[in-house]
């Protein structure tokens, strides 16, 4: 029988479908993302309850600019207040946040707020949760191999100690919701081997339930990294 992995140790989540969940209530796009919100916290509470050790989402890319400036303007606002919401209940549960991404196109009063929270939830040793933000896998890559080809290091490993999760290890599962099938310049580097889980649960409607079938869906993969099943099985 081949051997099955455990539970995923990094789990990176792309937030689909806001804007068409409100859309189909006839609700300004701004309503879906604040009810993203709200679905975040959700399965943050629930991936450390269940021990996952690191949670990466995808906030916002640095493709979204492109978006309506009311809705870049709206995405912004959410974000700082939902960074001033968690700080405590985040210290409390031992989860600590770091936002990972170019943060030099935020304003003084959101790198402000992240400053804080990421200050705040320091010690924390439960599970390690980033929020991806006017982040791209591409960009991650290379600002890494200039920082690598800078300090001599221009190998697979000084690239890698540079990335901006570089302290979470490859992502194992990577979960898209809102039905979309491509990873959108997310992790490119971290995801290499991931397993790739796609639903069309809209991101507002993604609860603790739901990231407990991608868990399971993860559990009944094999995991085989370029070996074949016998080899995974004789290892196991």
């Amino acid at each position: 029988m081949s051997k099955k992995p455990a539970l995923p140790r990094h789990i990176a989540i792309i937030m689909d479908g806001n804007g068409r969940w409100a859309k189909s209530r006839f609700m300004p796009r701004v309503e879906g993302h604040r009810k993203g919100v709200l679905a975040l916290e959700r399965v943050v509470k629930h991936a450390a309850e269940r021990g996952i050790a690191a949670l990466t989402v995808f906030a916002f890319s640095s493709e979204n600019w492109r978006r309506p400036a009311a809705e870049v303007t709206a995405l912004m606002k959410l974000f700082a207040a939902g960074l001033d919401r968690w700080e405590q209940p985040l210290a409390d549960a031992g989860v600590r946040l770091r936002v990972i991404g170019d943060r030099t196109a935020f304003s003084e009063t959101l790198n402000a707020a992240i400053d804080r929270t990421e200050a705040a939830t320091a010690a924390g040793r439960s599970m390690q949760f980033n929020i991806a933000a006017n982040y791209g896998g591409r960009w991650d890559m290379l600002q890494a191999a200039q920082a690598a080809a800078a300090a001599g290091e221009l190998t697979l490993e000084g690239i890698e100690k540079r990335l901006c999760a570089r302290d979470d290890g490859p992502v194992d599962l990577m979960i898209r919701t809102g039905g979309e099938r491509r990873i959108s310049n997310f992790l490119l580097w971290q995801a290499a081997y991931s397993e790739l889980y796609f639903t069309d649960t809209l991101w507002p409607d993604f609860d603790g339930a739901s990231l407990d079938d991608a868990i399971d869906w993860y559990v009944g993969r094999e995991r085989r990294f370029g070996m074949t099943s016998e080899q995974v099985t004789s290892i196991g």
